[in-house]
């Protein structure tokens, strides 16, 4: 049985996290799995009535979970940044969830703005750091509100830090996912023994003290995975290629805010945030999945909100509990169902919120 921590949170994230507590139902009775799922009211509604945020007692109780589901964070009435450091950032440094997943594939029947591109172009995968960088918090301000105003932001990485994430980027695309086919790898690759190539993505020609760390640990870690085939682009080459030849891509491997930044064009890539999923991950801890997208406060309510990404972040819960059956089939649900909608944009889909993840239940249910 896995103990699961529901937090929808804000804005359309409960819509979106009951279906995809809906979607694991229909898994739970297919497969010989048992999901136990606790509601947590960690939100905005909660601080707006209360004054709490999440305390460390609430961080440490999540620790009793096998995972956190989530839906969004941030009310329009909360001052930015308040909920999302006091809940979001704090789960994920508190409960050291050093790796962010983003899956970036198009699916059938899904558009996306580049042109003559296809599902085959659009598959590949980015793993972001999530425990250092800009994020933190670190810096200060000088002379605030006067002409002589000094703002420092500090970028901050260790040795650490840098070598456990590329040491997870590289096991993926050591290890692929059973049943996934890479866009990028030619035959002369596969022929060569290639599983992957992965790609680090930063800007070492400027940025050289941070970056040069990242770029040494990497080539310290090339030698022990030599089924891995490497590359290395600047992050502002990495929006080009991503537009104009995104198919070069299988794992990219990045910087937190580097990849905050590019995740969100990816998503834009593969369908926008309706479609796309994400998991912060804890590989020997608690692991968090969620939507890329925000709270939608417009369509709170309304029924209208794509809950695909959601139900995507529950589908890679299950692999990275090595649920790989039941993963694959809640997948193969989503594919059917996505092919059967208008578009990926809330109120367009041609199905309200629970349709869909009434659909995606019955597929499950009769594959």
């Amino acid at each position: 049985m896995y103990k699961i921590a529901v937090i929808g949170g804000d804005g359309t994230g409960p819509e979106v996290t009951q279906e995809a507590v809906k979607a694991l139902h229909a898994i739970q009775k297919k497969y010989a799995l048992s999901f136990q799922f606790t509601s947590l009211d960690y939100n905005g509604t909660r601080h707006m009535e209360t004054g709490k945020i999440l305390s460390d007692d609430e961080l440490e109780g999540l620790r009793q979970y096998d995972a956190i589901l989530l839906g969004a964070i941030g009310h329009p009435d909360v001052k930015p940044g308040v909920l999302e450091r006091g809940i979001l950032l704090k789960i994920r440094f508190g409960l050291d969830q050093y790796i962010n997943l983003r899956p970036v594939q198009l699916y059938e029947n899904v558009e996306t703005p580049l042109k003559n591109k296809g599902p085959k172009d659009i598959n590949y995968i980015v793993v972001r750091e999530n425990s250092g960088d800009l994020y933190t918090g670190k810096g200060h301000t000088e002379n605030k509100g006067t002409d002589n105003e000094v703002a420092v932001e500090e970028m901050v990485y260790t040795y650490h830090q840098a070598k456990r994430c590329l040491i997870y980027a590289f096991e993926i695309a050591k290890n692929r996912r059973k049943g996934q086919a890479w866009a990028n790898l030619s035959p002369e690759d596969i022929q060569k023994g290639y599983t992957a190539k992965l790609t680090l993505v930063v800007k070492s020609n400027v940025l050289s003290h941070v970056f040069g760390l990242w770029n040494r640990v990497y080539d310290e870690l090339k030698p022990l995975y030599p089924t891995v085939k490497t590359d290395y682009i600047h992050v502002d080459a990495c929006c080009i290629y991503m537009v104009e030849s995104p198919e070069r891509f299988d794992v990219i491997v990045t910087t937190n805010m580097f990849g905050d930044i590019i995740t969100d064009l990816a998503a834009v890539t593969q369908g926008g945030m309706g479609i796309s999923p994400g998991a912060n991950i804890n590989p020997e801890g608690v692991s968090m999945f969620e939507p890329i997208g925000g709270t939608a406060p417009d369509f709170t309510g309304k029924n209208q909100i794509n809950p695909l990404a959601a139900i995507g972040s529950a589908q890679m819960m299950l692999t990275h509990f090595k649920e790989i059956e039941a993963a694959e089939a809640l997948e193969a649900a989503m594919k059917k169902v996505i092919k059967k909608t208008k578009s990926m944009a809330a109120a367009k889909m041609g199905f309200g919120t629970t349709e869909i993840g009434d659909m995606i239940a019955q597929e499950i249910i009769n594959g």
